[in-house]
């Protein structure tokens, strides 16, 4: 089982356009337990993002007392001049509807891509969520960090089933071959031995892409060892 975004997303997604004034934004993040909203037009093409940190710039860059001069810390600025997404935080303290506050363009994911690559889009650009949008960038959904922990969440039962049938068990591996997995807590134990030493360490690594896998023991023995010797060069 190779999980895609379209199989952890959300498709019941609450989004608004850019005229929605700021009040109903909050109001509808609120109401929704969200943190951020996808902003779309008519046609429902995703524009941007809009989230709390948006709305609280509001907040954030209120005088507290005459001629303040408030400035962000040292580190929020730099992290803004290296090119994070965000915007100037200054200048979405002045919008007043979804357009002016939302962060834009939106980094969005389309519905078939895998797993780790919403994991790594999120890890690049320092967000929580994706929208996910199709080939037209229609709305189709969102994917948040919480969505991608569904994967982990798999049964051990569920996990030893594809390991021991669709991987250990596939006929491209060079008899004789006799080795087996167990599965506790999502960690894969390997033992028992096969032909080559080759085969062993390319089951090990597609047994580590198995969605819900966490780790992989390897206690597999094998007979030839057809790995090129190390040279030291």
């Amino acid at each position: 089982m190779h999980a895609t975004v379209k199989n952890v997303m959300t498709t019941q997604v609450t989004s608004v356009n850019g005229n929605t004034p700021f009040k109903e934004v909050a109001e509808l993040l609120i109401a929704h337990g969200v943190s951020a909203l996808p902003v779309v037009d008519g046609e429902g093409h995703v524009l941007g993002i809009v989230s709390e940190v948006d709305l609280l710039h509001k907040e954030e860059f209120k005088e507290r007392y005459y001629r303040e001069g408030y400035q962000p810390p040292l580190r929020t600025r730099l992290r803004h001049r290296l090119g994070q997404k965000g915007g100037d935080g200054r200048a979405k303290a002045r919008g007043d509807t979804a357009a002016e506050l939302m962060t834009a363009p939106a980094v969005t994911i389309r519905p078939h891509a895998s797993i780790v690559s919403a994991v790594r889009l999120m890890s690049e650009h320092g967000v929580k969520r994706l929208p996910v949008v199709d080939a037209d960038g229609l709305l189709q959904g969102i994917v948040s960090r919480h969505d991608l922990l569904k994967v982990f969440v798999r049964s051990d039962a569920d996990i030893t089933e594809e390991v021991r049938e669709n991987i250990l068990g596939h006929s491209l591996w060079t008899a004789p071959n006799d080795a087996t997995a167990t599965v506790a807590h999502g960690i894969v134990t390997l033992t028992g031995r096969m032909h080559r030493r080759g085969d062993a360490q390319l089951a090990a690594r597609m047994i580590h892409r198995v969605n819900g896998v966490v780790d992989v023991i390897d206690n597999l023995e094998w007979d030839v060892d057809d790995t090129p010797a190390w040279t030291g060069r």
